[in-house]
């Protein structure tokens, strides 16, 4: 049985090679193969760029498709291994137990004789083709889309590729061994998150625990059985990855297929349960280990024990972009009859309606939290989704996705169920309002949403994620009850438990949500009307946190907001090293303030180059320091909204971003972005605040006293509670 851990670790030494050996023969092209490659990426560059798929200039955009070869040719080699230790084909190319690496070994020798001029990576290439050209593999290594027939590594990096599969332990025996009788695939998924960091931190790579999956798919799956039968059942998760949400729902599909149509061939059970699984992902190496895990599924099902004699398995899962797929999309984004331009690896264009809005009775996921990096795909989701505002995290579009493909209800009819995990931090963030009061309200007629289940899992263990996160359950229907079961935090886990699924809060969580109330240690339930859910910011905070909340609120005699003139940012260096000045060099300098320099009623200040004269015109001096100039190439070419100083029509020098209507006002409060308790402080003039501290202004005329009676309240524990209760926590 494979060692996980130890696999993976292997792994990445081999995915650096690989890199290395890619972007050698991408960039400096060595051969027919790899100059054809190298063709080829800068055309479908060109081509991603003319069609707004990219803004990434060409070197950063091949940094993420050297890394997605590299992986699909190891993640191609794992697939051989697997099927080769567990006698799912019939013959051998890489290596195997007992003396099947030298009958492999023996074999490839064979290839080179007849074949001279064939090297280790046709031999490699042999193996995904034997695997290919069987009815049940051909999705698994697809000749079409798969990276591994288009990106050449070299003859050499190939033969290390073998030589790392046949090694082999002091006993002799091999040093990873896939033989599993239960033909176990979870270290796939495992793979799939850790292996490469490039592809993780691009694309937020996170597998879904098993122990999440049930849940939702218990809150969603199992009553849309019940509500809709099984025959013409239709799910998908549109953010699939490794396919933990496709294999749950296979397992139980096929469950209820045996028990509702036990005279059914074994082999039209398992098809009938596939065809109801649908599933789309941007990775291509996410997909093809998805397509993998079901095959085997699908094998044990069917109680076969070869590829070599299973039937053509029919999927249902592609390779694109759920958000601007063929019909992930709204309004007028195309002309007629355009689709959205594919890159050569997906393959959404082969599964036509996959992404129809309204089709499914079942829409499951976890979406990725990140931010988009890319200007033109940015553009794209805004076009699209009517919910994305600000400076939006991916979970914002998704959400809005989910609930387009699920079937719309009526009054005659039944509406798809949705449930998804997802970060929480459009609850309190700017991002999420309209997300917030336009969607899961409930109130838009376009695109109603019933949200049933509100549930904060910000204080469980689970594993991978970092960020706190949010189950929400829903259905696609104008809102059928006046309240919302919501599961609300109280503490988190004292310490991380040794079974993630056995920990204290997800216990609690997992066995009250179905209560009406509940008044745990870990978190409390109730049913409020849904009104409390219809407008931002939303408080998760349980054990009468809510009550307090709401009256502070409603005894105020007034806000904020309605005191003051100004809040938020100051400046914005860029490039702040640059700024840095040594005392020595007699530059003028302003004394700025950078947000943990503000604690318990105090701040300290460092001194940065300062291009202004007193009545913030640009200083003459500033033209000519000799401190400034030697950084005049890094400081000129930082990009803020995509542009340099010089094309937003300021000098290359100054402060990225300053707001001279907050520094014309002396006195300012400042307090700390981040912390873990309010710190208000009192400046009586003279600095200036970075991003990190912003400020409060109050008008012009107001007193020292008023300055310091505001800030009085707002350093008071009371101040503190509220915060905490509408402000979106960094960390779990």
């Amino acid at each position: 049985m494979i060692d996980s851990k130890l696999l993976l670790a292997d792994l990445k030494k081999q995915l650096k090679l690989l890199e290395s050996d890619l972007r050698s023969e991408a960039k400096r092209p060595s051969g027919e193969e790899s100059e054809r490659w190298a063709k080829e990426l800068r055309e479908e560059h060109q081509h991603a760029r003319d069609h707004d798929r990219t803004a990434r200039t060409f070197d950063d955009w091949l940094e993420g498709e050297i890394s997605q070869a590299a992986v699909a040719w190891i993640v191609a080699t794992v697939f051989i291994r697997f099927c080769e230790d567990n006698a799912l084909l019939n013959d051998l190319w890489i290596a195997g137990p007992a003396d099947r690496t030298q009958r492999a070994s023996e074999a490839e020798m064979a290839h080179y004789a007849k074949l001279p001029t064939d090297n280790a990576r046709d031999w490699l290439k042999t193996a995904f083709g034997a695997l290919a050209d069987l009815p049940a593999g051909r999705a698994l290594v697809d000749r079409k889309h798969n990276l591994v027939w288009r990106a050449p590594i070299s003859a050499e990096s190939a033969s290390a590729l073998l030589k790392f599969w046949r090694q082999t332990d002091d006993g002799g025996a091999l040093r990873h061994d896939f033989t599993d009788p239960d033909y176990g695939t979870r270290f796939l998924g495992d793979l799939y998150q850790d292996l490469s960091d490039y592809a993780k931190k691009t694309f937020a790579l996170l597998q879904t625990p098993d122990f999440i999956e049930e849940f939702i798919l218990d809150q969603t799956l199992t009553p849309a059985i019940h509500e809709f039968g099984i025959a013409e059942l239709k799910m998908i998760d549109p953010t699939c990855g490794s396919g933990h949400f496709l294999l749950g729902a296979f397992e139980r599909l096929h469950r209820e297929w045996e028990a509702e149509s036990p005279g059914l061939s074994k082999r039209q059970r398992v098809q009938n349960a596939l065809d109801s699984i649908h599933g789309v992902d941007l990775n291509p190496f996410a997909v093809a280990i998805a397509r993998f895990r079901l095959t085997v599924a699908a094998l044990r099902a069917c109680g076969e024990s070869s590829l070599v004699t299973a039937p053509a398995f029919s999927y249902h899962l592609a390779v694109g972009d759920s958000l601007i797929g063929q019909q992930g999309r709204q309004g007028d984004l195309f002309e007629d009859g355009e689709d959205a331009y594919s890159y050569t690896s997906e393959d959404i264009g082969d599964y036509k309606g996959i992404l129809e809005p309204g089709t499914y009775h079942v829409v499951v996921g976890n979406p990725p939290y990140i931010t988009v990096k890319d200007k033109a795909l940015n553009e794209w989701y805004r076009r699209a989704y009517e919910t994305c505002a600000g400076k939006y995290a991916l979970s914002v579009p998704f959400m809005e996705l989910f609930f387009r493909l699920a079937i719309r209800g009526s009054a005659d009819t039944a509406a798809g169920h949705v449930g998804q995990i997802t970060s929480n931090s459009f609850m309190k963030r700017e991002f999420g309002k309209k997300l917030i009061q336009d969607l899961l309200s409930g109130k838009t007629i376009s695109n109603p949403v019933d949200l049933t289940h509100i549930i904060d899992t910000s204080g469980a263990y689970i594993p991978g994620h970092g960020t706190p996160t949010v189950i929400l359950i829903g259905r696609r229907r104008a809102p059928v009850g006046s309240t919302v079961r919501a599961v609300l935090g109280v503490r988190g886990e004292p310490a991380q438990p040794k079974n993630p699924n056995q920990g204290l809060v997800w216990n609690e969580i997992h066995n009250h949500v179905n209560d009406e109330s509940f008044n745990g240690r870990y978190v409390t339930v109730v049913t409020p009307a849904r009104e409390e859910f219809a407008t931002h910011p939303w408080s998760l905070s349980g054990g009468g946190a809510g009550q307090l909340k709401e009256y502070i609120e409603t005894n105020s005699k007034s806000t904020l907001g309605s005191t003051v003139t100004e809040i938020g940012i100051v400046a914005v260096l860029g490039e702040e090293d640059a700024f840095e000045v040594p005392t020595w060099t007699r530059e003028a300098t302003k004394e700025v303030v950078e947000g943990d320099m503000l604690r318990d009623f105090g701040l300290r200040s460092k001194p940065r180059f300062w291009p202004y004269t007193s009545t913030l015109a640009i200083s003459p001096h500033a033209h000519k320091s000799p401190w400034m100039w030697r950084t005049r190439r890094t400081v000129s070419g930082y990009l803020m909204f995509g542009k340099t100083r010089q094309e937003r029509g300021m000098e290359w020098f100054e402060y990225g971003m300053l707001a001279k209507s907050k520094v014309k006002v002396p006195m300012s409060i400042a307090f700390a972005f981040v912390a873990t308790h309010n710190h208000f402080v009192l400046d009586r003039g003279g600095k200036v605040f970075k991003q990190s501290a912003p400020v409060i202004k109050l008008p012009a005329d107001a007193t020292e006293e008023q300055h310091l009676g505001l800030m009085a309240i707002l350093n008071s524990s009371t101040a503190c509670f509220w915060l905490k209760q509408v402000s979106y926590p960094k960390g779990g």
